[in-house]
């Protein structure tokens, strides 16, 4: 009786130490550990990738925004404030009320096959508006000037980027409506252009919200 009660406490008493161990070193000193060494060469992205403008921070480098206006009375859905560069289409996932700044509240793909008449729509109706918002005086979008990414959601539905061809659609219109030359706007879209990681890894990019910001100081002078 002595000797199974003497184990028990032996266990119980080696059980605790070992749960105090793991707590100080999984729950304490690892956390810091990995905290300081993000801080210390990767502080950007271990802060959020934030992006600043004007000594406020106005987003996040890796999370797309939408440049709408605001909603008319009766309006359900807000119509694209044209003044500004347009990122990708964002179907299917979901809406919040805390943070208006992002319309999403979940990550992911809209999980339709390309056959879906969901889809088809969504894609012809935003190709529609692709062309009649970026043909201005002078110029005009043609349908095989519009790339997949003008009509078509990321996999997260969050992409912060767009592509050099989807840009390029936009100047003149970003020209007109901000009272530029197209010149101007499109030297601040070649400033903004992200070629491929490394040289080879993904496709050449666009940060709307880089480029956007860089477009309201360009019209600030």
């Amino acid at each position: 009786m002595n000797n199974s009660v003497t184990n028990t406490a032996r266990l119980l008493w080696a059980g605790l130490r070992a749960l105090l161990v793991l707590t100080v070193v999984c729950g304490v000193i690892y956390p810091l550990a990995v905290t300081g060494v993000g801080q210390a060469l990767f502080h950007d992205k271990a802060n959020g990738s934030e992006i600043s403008a004007n000594g406020r921070v106005v987003g996040s480098s890796l999370i797309g925004q939408s440049y709408n206006l605001p909603l008319k009375k009766g309006q359900e859905t807000p119509e694209p404030d044209l003044k500004w560069f347009q990122g990708r289409p964002a179907n299917g996932l979901g809406t919040n009320s805390v943070n208006t700044r992002y319309k999403l509240i979940l990550s992911g793909a809209t999980n339709r096959s390309g056959d879906n008449k969901d889809l088809i729509d969504w894609v012809t109706a935003a190709k529609k508006a692709v062309i009649k918002d970026n043909s201005v005086n002078g110029y005009t979008v043609r349908p095989s000037d519009v790339p997949a990414d003008a009509v078509t959601s990321s996999g997260s539905g969050l992409d912060p980027d767009i592509s050099p061809q989807y840009a390029d659609i936009q100047v003149h219109r970003i020209a007109e409506k901000n009272g530029l030359s197209v010149a101007q706007v499109r030297k601040l879209v070649d400033e903004h252009t992200d070629s491929r990681t490394l040289g080879f890894i993904g496709e050449p990019r666009v940060n709307v919200l880089e480029l956007n910001i860089g477009l309201k100081a360009l019209a600030g002078k």
